[in-house]
C-alpha cells in the first residue's frame, strides 16, 4: 500500500447559493464539492506537484464498457498520449476494497495503462502491469521522461 500526503497548498474552494463548490484545475470549472471530489481535487494538485503535465491529465474520462457508459475519475497518458495511469477515487471514510479494484480492472479493459492506482485519499493501491500480470508497489509511481 502506499501511503500519500495531499500538498500543503489547499484547492480552491467557495460556497454558491449555500453549496461548497471546488474549483477543477484541469476541467476549468467549479464543482460541487463531495467527499469524493475533495478526493480527486487533492489527488490532481498532487499528480501537478510531482510535474506531471497539466495538459496529459483527463478527469472524468468517458469510456465504453461493452454497451455501458462509465467514467473514469482519473487518466493520465505519456506523452504519445497513450493511457500511462488510471487513478480511481474513493472519499476517505470508504475502505479499499477488492471491489475498487475490480472496477479498476474493468476499466483497464478500455484503457490498457501500465498503472492502475485506487485511493481513498490516505492510502492507494498500486498496481504496475508488467508482462501481463499486475505487480503491486509501494512507490507512486513518476511520470515518465
Amino acid at each position: 500500500m502506499i501511503k500519500i500526503e495531499f500538498p500543503k497548498q489547499q484547492v480552491k474552494i467557495r460556497q454558491q447559493a449555500g453549496v461548497n463548490e471546488v474549483f477543477d484545475i484541469i476541467r476549468k470549472k467549479w464543482l460541487r464539492l463531495s467527499p469524493e471530489e475533495w478526493v480527486r481535487q487533492n489527488m490532481i494538485h498532487y499528480l501537478l506537484l510531482k510535474k506531471y503535465p497539466v495538459s496529459l491529465v483527463a478527469v472524468e474520462k468517458e469510456i465504453k464498457l461493452g454497451e455501458l457508459t462509465k467514467r473514469c475519475d482519473i487518466v493520465v497518458y505519456s506523452r504519445k498520449t497513450l493511457p500511462f495511469m488510471i487513478i480511481e477515487c474513493k472519499e476517505m471514510n470508504i475502505p479499499l476494497s477488492e471491489k475498487a479494484l475490480e472496477q479498476i480492472l474493468r476499466y483497464h479493459i478500455t484503457l490498457p495503462a501500465e498503472y492502475l492506482i485506487v485511493t481513498n485519499g490516505s492510502y492507494c493501491f498500486g498496481f504496475q502491469k508488467i508482462e501481463n500480470q499486475f505487480i503491486e508497489t509501494n512507490a507512486f509511481p513518476d511520470y515518465p521522461d
